[in-house]
């Protein structure tokens, strides 16, 4: 096995590593499961909400994909599932009409507004009110520093 450029992680690092992954895993699972009464996955509701802060309820597909993490690939396969529950729709860009945007529909919109409580209560059970407001400004750190390095 070759040596890793920077070298090998700490014993401490690799439980800080390992504990994010899991942390991260259970993080998503228990929102997941608080969305399931809306029939709503973690990223479906979070598309629904970089829509309705959208101007017009309206974003380019290539900006929503990038706005949540997501490939072109794997958003035009969620945001179709999502059409076809009536919660989205595609239409061609109003801009350039050469591309293609998704808009809010007005029952993604009421959704939304049912599920929002709910997701907002599990954020602050599993991870906001979780974690002591110094670590929590802390994170917040390392997280924009991580996210700095993977742009």
């Amino acid at each position: 096995m070759t040596e890793p450029a920077a070298g090998w992680l700490t014993e401490s690092q690799q439980v800080i590593w390992r504990d994010f992954l899991l942390a991260k895993t259970h993080i998503d699972d228990y929102l997941d499961r608080a969305l399931s009464p809306f029939d709503l996955s973690l990223p479906e509701y979070e598309l629904l909400v970089r829509l309705s802060e959208s101007p017009n309820h309206t974003i380019r597909m290539g900006e929503l994909a990038a706005s949540v993490g997501h490939s072109r690939s794997r958003l035009t396969h969620t945001v179709k599932r999502m059409e076809q529950a009536g919660w989205i729709r595609r239409e061609s860009c109003s801009v350039d009409g050469r591309g293609v945007q998704a808009v809010l529909t007005e029952a993604g919109y009421d959704l939304l507004k049912r599920a929002a409580p709910a997701h907002v209560d599990s954020v602050r059970r599993v991870f906001v009110d979780a974690i002591q407001p110094a670590d929590y400004e802390a994170l917040g750190r390392a997280m924009a520093a991580s996210l700095a390095v993977a742009d």
